[in-house]
């Protein structure tokens, strides 16, 4: 496969695959999913390499999905999905809840590297890698539909809190709340250690690695996660967001504003 959104580098027996639409803020569409399907599956099927490693060119992880540049309209042109709900459940599940759950449990530990900010469709991507290294200006958004892991990334509680009002959370609080592992200073530095501590890890037993990942997962789906996703994805609305009814007098608001105020105004976080 060509690619034309990721850059894919080996780095001894690290795979470095990177986010490469800066001018785009890095916004997650189907032909980045794709690319990244590809790289992530020749990196498992690798012998000689051990460890894989996301990272994003540019200020910003992912601004999230894309909603409409000039390669998504053209690709969907070419390649549109059926109209109707059955369109719009199969672009969701194929987009998300595929390639979410498969990169989830490739064989092999896998580290996204965030910086700026992480929304939504980015957040979806971070979420299925192992660990997730970050900048101090880091802040991350979920949202509350499609891939919805954020209750098994921050917590029942934290989850509502935060998906309430909306808001966006620092780097410094997802380190605390077990979302991210560690928080550098900046870009550099949290590729940087990344990159180390990938090295190190994948001198392991490829064996010896995948069955610890494979049993820590396990661990997790037998409380449940595998099966929430689905659930969550296939519950009235939970695929889109296209077909929510608003109630009586309810109005939308612009999400990525309002979560930044709503971080401003939170006090003792980050």
């Amino acid at each position: 496969m060509e690619y034309t959104e990721i850059l894919v580098e080996k780095l001894d027996r690290v795979a470095k695959i990177t986010l490469n639409r800066p001018h785009y803020r890095n916004a997650i569409g189907r032909i980045t999913i794709e690319e990244l399907d590809h790289a992530f599956m020749a990196a498992a099927e690798d012998d000689e390499i051990g460890v894989i490693v996301l990272c994003a060119k540019g200020d910003h992880f992912s601004g999230g999905h894309d909603i409409g540049t000039p390669e998504k309209v053209a690709d969907d042109e070419v390649r549109p999905f059926p109209d109707g709900v059955r369109g719009t459940f199969h672009r969701s599940w194929y987009l998300y809840i595929e390639h979410g759950l498969r990169w989830r449990n490739l064989p092999k530990p896998t580290i996204a590297v965030v910086q700026g900010k992480c929304i939504w469709g980015g957040w979806m991507v971070a979420t299925t890698m192992d660990m997730i290294f970050a900048a101090e200006d880091a802040q991350f958004l979920g949202s509350n539909f499609q891939f919805f892991s954020v209750p098994w990334d921050i917590g029942i509680r934290k989850a509502k809190e935060v998906l309430f009002e909306p808001r966006f959370i620092t780097a410094r609080e997802a380190q605390d709340l077990g979302f991210v592992n560690r928080v550098l200073a900046n870009q550099a530095e949290a590729e940087e250690e990344a990159l180390a501590y990938a090295a190190r890890v994948a001198t392991n037993s490829l064996f010896n690695l995948r069955m610890t990942k494979v049993n820590i997962n396990m661990a997790q789906d037998m409380q449940g996660y595998t099966n929430h996703i689905v659930a969550a994805h296939t519950k009235p609305g939970g695929g889109s967001n296209r077909g929510a009814q608003l109630p009586s007098g309810g109005r939308r608001v612009a999400p990525i504003p309002t979560a930044e105020e709503n971080l401003r105004k939170t006090r003792g976080i980050g």
